[in-house]
């Protein structure tokens, strides 16, 4: 199985910490992010990893190099434009040759992930997406779910009043190779805004894998996050085997 790790932005929200280092760069724990990255997804068997580049690439480039020394190997995809979420996932079609995962580079977790491939392959999902309990719902993508956890609607950054629920996505995905075909093949593409929205309305098989409580999950894209997942690390409070 393979895996791609969006590392293209630009992480303005978490203001002068990227001014010279890319986000997926800035350390926890004393580790660069997108190692511990690397680090959970080879811990469950996925060792070839596609990574898109934008916003200082040559700094994460010289980091990971052909990703050897992280016990993966590392396909780059240099984009001159940013083609967004799922833009920059389908300029990468030819990696992927089956199921496949897509992570957010600004996302630190430790859930079990072979328990969401599992789940993914008893509902035959065409996209399968983790989900959490947002306590900041106007700010990430709110998800709605019937009893059997298939998404029936995404609406990303809702405004406050229509902000009623509280379930979450987290930028983490399981994938099949038909969804590639949903995708514009030139120019900005996003997941949330269109590709997942688009999906639903087709009817087809979209559903959500809720973390579990004790399951680790932060998005660090913000000063105060990003604090928080440090912490969090010299707490012992993520457990990703490296």
């Amino acid at each position: 199985m393979k895996a791609m790790i969006l590392a293209a932005g630009e992480g303005t929200r978490l203001g002068p910490l990227t001014m010279e280092t890319p986000k997926v760069l800035l350390p926890i724990g004393g580790v660069p992010l997108i190692q511990h990255s690397l680090a959970w997804l080879r811990s469950y068997g996925i060792f070839e990893i596609a990574v898109n580049l934008y916003y200082l690439g040559d700094k994460i480039r010289s980091f990971l190099g052909d990703g050897s020394r992280f016990g993966v190997k590392i396909t780059y995809s240099q984009e001159e434009t940013l083609l967004g979420t799922a833009g920059g996932v389908r300029r990468m079609e030819q990696f992927f040759n089956d199921t496949f995962m897509v992570v957010y580079g600004d996302n630190l977790t430790d859930f079990d992930l072979s328990a969401m491939l599992e789940f993914h392959q008893e509902k035959m999902a065409l996209a399968t997406l983790a989900i959490f309990r947002a306590p900041n719902p106007s700010e990430v993508g709110i998800v709605r779910i019937n009893g059997q956890r298939r998404i029936t609607s995404l609406v990303e950054k809702a405004s406050l009043g229509s902000a009623l629920e509280n379930l979450a996505n987290g930028g983490i995905y399981v994938l099949e190779r038909e969804v590639l075909s949903h995708i514009p093949s030139q120019g900005f593409s996003d997941f949330s805004y269109s590709i997942f929205p688009k999906l639903i309305k087709l009817g087809l098989p979209v559903y959500g894998y809720a973390l579990r409580p004790e399951d680790y999950f932060l998005d660090i894209g913000t000063p105060d996050n990003y604090h928080q997942s440090n912490e969090d690390m010299r707490a012992g409070k993520v457990k990703i085997k490296y």
